[in-house]
Protein backbone atom coordinates (compact mmCIF):
# COMPACT_ATOMS: atom_id res chain seq x y z
CA UNK A 1 0.00 0.00 0.00
CA UNK A 2 1.38 3.41 -0.90
CA UNK A 3 1.73 6.27 1.54
CA UNK A 4 -0.91 8.21 -0.46
CA UNK A 5 -3.47 5.45 0.17
CA UNK A 6 -3.07 5.79 3.95
CA UNK A 7 -3.55 9.58 4.28
CA UNK A 8 -6.59 10.20 6.50
CA UNK A 9 -8.98 12.83 5.07
CA UNK A 10 -11.66 12.52 7.78
CA UNK A 11 -11.05 16.03 9.17
CA UNK A 12 -11.43 17.48 5.67
CA UNK A 13 -14.67 15.57 5.04
CA UNK A 14 -16.08 16.64 8.43
CA UNK A 15 -15.23 20.24 7.54
CA UNK A 16 -17.11 19.96 4.23
CA UNK A 17 -20.18 18.28 5.73
CA UNK A 18 -23.50 19.69 4.53
CA UNK A 19 -26.88 18.54 3.27
CA UNK A 20 -27.72 14.95 4.15
CA UNK A 21 -24.43 14.26 6.00
CA UNK A 22 -24.99 17.29 8.23
CA UNK A 23 -28.71 16.63 8.80
CA UNK A 24 -27.93 13.05 9.85
CA UNK A 25 -24.95 14.16 12.00
CA UNK A 26 -22.60 11.64 10.40
CA UNK A 27 -19.09 12.04 11.85
CA UNK A 28 -16.21 10.73 9.73
CA UNK A 29 -13.64 8.89 11.83
CA UNK A 30 -11.40 7.59 9.02
CA UNK A 31 -11.21 8.42 5.32
CA UNK A 32 -8.42 6.92 3.22
CA UNK A 33 -8.30 5.55 -0.30
CA UNK A 34 -8.71 2.06 1.25
CA UNK A 35 -11.41 2.66 3.87
CA UNK A 36 -14.01 5.24 4.85
CA UNK A 37 -15.64 5.09 8.29
CA UNK A 38 -18.25 7.26 9.99
CA UNK A 39 -20.52 7.01 13.02
CA UNK A 40 -23.62 8.65 14.42
CA UNK A 41 -25.69 8.50 17.57
CA UNK A 42 -29.29 7.51 16.82
CA UNK A 43 -31.54 10.51 17.36
CA UNK A 44 -35.12 11.54 16.55
CA UNK A 45 -34.15 12.51 12.99
CA UNK A 46 -33.07 8.90 12.29
CA UNK A 47 -36.23 6.99 13.23
CA UNK A 48 -39.45 6.13 11.44
CA UNK A 49 -43.00 6.02 12.78
CA UNK A 50 -42.39 2.94 14.97
CA UNK A 51 -39.27 4.42 16.56
CA UNK A 52 -36.84 2.19 14.62
CA UNK A 53 -33.91 3.53 12.61
CA UNK A 54 -35.28 4.31 9.16
CA UNK A 55 -33.88 2.08 6.40
CA UNK A 56 -33.25 5.19 4.30
CA UNK A 57 -30.77 6.43 6.92
CA UNK A 58 -28.84 3.15 6.75
CA UNK A 59 -28.97 3.13 2.95
CA UNK A 60 -27.91 6.79 2.97
CA UNK A 61 -24.94 6.12 5.26
CA UNK A 62 -23.78 3.31 2.98
CA UNK A 63 -24.13 5.62 -0.05
CA UNK A 64 -22.25 8.45 1.68
CA UNK A 65 -19.34 6.24 2.73
CA UNK A 66 -18.97 4.46 -0.61
CA UNK A 67 -19.33 7.72 -2.55
CA UNK A 68 -16.67 9.45 -0.45
CA UNK A 69 -14.24 6.58 -0.98
CA UNK A 70 -14.87 6.41 -4.72
CA UNK A 71 -14.61 10.19 -5.12
CA UNK A 72 -11.29 10.34 -3.27
CA UNK A 73 -9.91 7.56 -5.47
CA UNK A 74 -11.16 9.22 -8.67
CA UNK A 75 -9.67 12.58 -7.64
CA UNK A 76 -6.35 10.92 -6.80
CA UNK A 77 -6.27 9.85 -10.47
CA UNK A 78 -7.02 13.39 -11.72
CA UNK A 79 -10.72 12.80 -12.30
CA UNK A 80 -13.44 15.18 -11.05
CA UNK A 81 -15.09 12.70 -8.68
CA UNK A 82 -17.76 10.01 -8.92
CA UNK A 83 -21.52 9.64 -8.90
CA UNK A 84 -23.66 6.73 -7.75
CA UNK A 85 -25.27 4.41 -10.28
CA UNK A 86 -26.72 1.73 -8.01
CA UNK A 87 -27.13 1.10 -4.28
CA UNK A 88 -28.21 -2.24 -2.86
CA UNK A 89 -28.69 -2.32 0.90
CA UNK A 90 -29.89 -5.17 3.12
CA UNK A 91 -31.32 -4.37 6.56
CA UNK A 92 -30.44 -7.04 9.11
CA UNK A 93 -31.22 -5.70 12.59
CA UNK A 94 -33.74 -3.15 13.87
CA UNK A 95 -32.53 -0.61 16.43
CA UNK A 96 -34.04 2.26 18.40
CA UNK A 97 -31.00 3.73 20.14
CA UNK A 98 -27.23 3.62 20.35
CA UNK A 99 -24.29 4.50 18.15
CA UNK A 100 -23.90 3.07 14.66
CA UNK A 101 -20.62 2.83 12.75
CA UNK A 102 -20.36 2.32 9.01
CA UNK A 103 -17.24 1.13 7.22
CA UNK A 104 -16.77 1.10 3.44
CA UNK A 105 -14.01 -0.58 1.45
CA UNK A 106 -13.40 -0.93 -2.28
CA UNK A 107 -14.30 -4.05 -4.22
CA UNK A 108 -13.15 -2.68 -7.62
CA UNK A 109 -11.53 0.69 -8.29
CA UNK A 110 -11.62 0.88 -12.07
CA UNK A 111 -10.91 3.79 -14.40
CA UNK A 112 -14.56 4.24 -15.40
CA UNK A 113 -16.53 2.60 -12.59
CA UNK A 114 -15.98 1.52 -9.02
CA UNK A 115 -17.81 -0.83 -6.66
CA UNK A 116 -17.61 -0.31 -2.91
CA UNK A 117 -19.11 -2.38 -0.09
CA UNK A 118 -20.09 -1.17 3.36
CA UNK A 119 -21.23 -2.62 6.68
CA UNK A 120 -23.07 -0.79 9.43
CA UNK A 121 -22.62 -2.15 12.97
CA UNK A 122 -23.94 -1.25 16.40
CA UNK A 123 -21.72 -0.59 19.42
CA UNK A 124 -21.70 -4.32 20.24
CA UNK A 125 -20.25 -5.08 16.79
CA UNK A 126 -23.49 -6.63 15.51
CA UNK A 127 -24.18 -6.22 11.80
CA UNK A 128 -27.18 -3.91 11.29
CA UNK A 129 -27.03 -3.39 7.50
CA UNK A 130 -24.75 -4.22 4.60
CA UNK A 131 -24.63 -2.92 1.06
CA UNK A 132 -22.82 -2.30 -2.20
CA UNK A 133 -22.69 0.84 -4.31
CA UNK A 134 -21.66 1.01 -7.96
CA UNK A 135 -20.30 4.39 -9.04
CA UNK A 136 -19.20 6.09 -12.24
CA UNK A 137 -16.03 8.17 -12.26
CA UNK A 138 -16.33 11.66 -13.77
CA UNK A 139 -13.60 12.86 -16.09
CA UNK A 140 -12.00 16.21 -15.28
CA UNK A 141 -13.85 17.79 -18.21
CA UNK A 142 -17.32 16.59 -17.05
CA UNK A 143 -19.90 19.34 -16.62
CA UNK A 144 -21.85 18.64 -13.43
CA UNK A 145 -23.39 22.08 -13.15
CA UNK A 146 -26.98 21.80 -11.87
CA UNK A 147 -29.53 22.40 -14.62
Amino acid sequence: MSELEEVDHSAMLNGMRKGFDEAMKFQYTRATLQEVRAEFVIGPQHVQQYGLVHGGVLCGLIEVLCSAGAAMNAMARGQKGSVGLENTTSFLRALREGTLTGTATPVVRGRQTQVWKADVKDELGRLVATGRVRLMNLEASADITPQ
